[in-house]
């Protein structure tokens, strides 16, 4: 997969993750979305470093997918965790 498909793959990653964690983030609709990019690019990177599984060259692998959307899930926990109550 390339650059593009790793920025696209986070956008669909942020939008899941915040879909699984409602509520107001910090950064609102730029920073999930930000987030889910950056989990997209951690996740794979975990995914491969240290899980023994390759990054895929199909952008339909459910693990890539999963490493993605769960690298968004630990930025997203992180972030609100970090800059929650910047809002309030």
């Amino acid at each position: 997969m390339t650059v593009i498909g790793w920025i696209i793959l986070g956008l669909f990653a942020g939008a899941i993750a915040k879909f699984l964690l409602p509520g107001r983030d910090p950064g609102g609709f730029i920073g999930t979305t930000v987030i889910g990019i950056a989990g997209a690019f951690i996740g794979g990177w975990i995914s491969a470093r240290w899980l023994d599984h390759p990054i895929s060259k199909d952008f339909y692998d459910g693990a890539t997918w999963a490493a993605a959307i769960g690298g968004s899930l630990v930025l997203l926990v992180a972030y609100r965790l970090l800059f929650g109550n910047s809002r309030d």
